[in-house]
């Protein structure tokens, strides 16, 4: 049992990590693209990968947010992770909305729909104000997603955990949120299982 729900959304299960991902998860932290857009090393270990998982995991346990695996719903497919980031740090600008697949996924709209059933859950099930990204200024993909699901910039400024350059601040408060449409009147942040 584990804290972090699973959602189901059009295409994706949003759902907690698993033992069984780690081969994929290290597979997708190891490409260029994502070590490039994530400023990872040049090596990713499966040992990283499994500590980064098990940090979801226990980010989900201890604060109730955290980030899914994603899977697509028609193939059973691992695609990466996305969902809710809360570090402790004390110059995090709050509760963080943020997405990583595998480049081979790129450009579906995965990304989009992961951080909208995210969002979602962040304002209709947590019940939280106004979440965030931190995205890197070269990282225009991200930005492009922000951009889709209604954040916007409202800042760039060096973070504790990453000092070498900026981050853009992306911001979106429950005013301006725009809800999904629903399949049923039950349905909240995507179907809850």
């Amino acid at each position: 049992m584990t804290a972090c729900p699973t959602l189901v959304t059009e295409r994706l299960i949003l759902r907690p990590f698993e033992e069984s991902d780690l081969d994929a998860y290290a597979e997708l932290l190891a490409t260029p693209e994502v070590r490039r857009s994530l400023r990872l090393p040049e090596v990713v270990s499966r040992r990283d990968a499994w500590l980064g998982m098990a940090q979801w995991r226990g980010q989900w346990e201890l604060r109730g947010s955290g980030q899914f695996a994603l899977e697509e719903r028609a193939t059973g497919r691992f695609l990466g992770r996305a969902g809710l980031h809360r570090p402790e740090l004390e110059d995090w600008p709050g509760l963080e909305v943020g997405w990583v697949l595998h480049p081979r996924y790129w450009g579906n709209g995965f990304a989009t729909e992961a951080g909208g059933g995210s969002i979602a859950y962040a304002f209709e099930v947590m019940g939280v104000d106004e979440v965030f990204s931190t995205i890197l200024p070269d990282n225009l993909r991200s930005q492009a997603v922000a951009r889709r699901l209604g954040l916007t910039l409202v800042g760039e400024r060096v973070l504790s955990n990453y000092p070498a350059e900026p981050h853009g601040i992306w911001r979106l408060g429950r005013d301006r949120w725009v809800p999904p449409p629903r399949r049923s009147p039950a349905d909240a942040a995507g179907r809850l299982l």
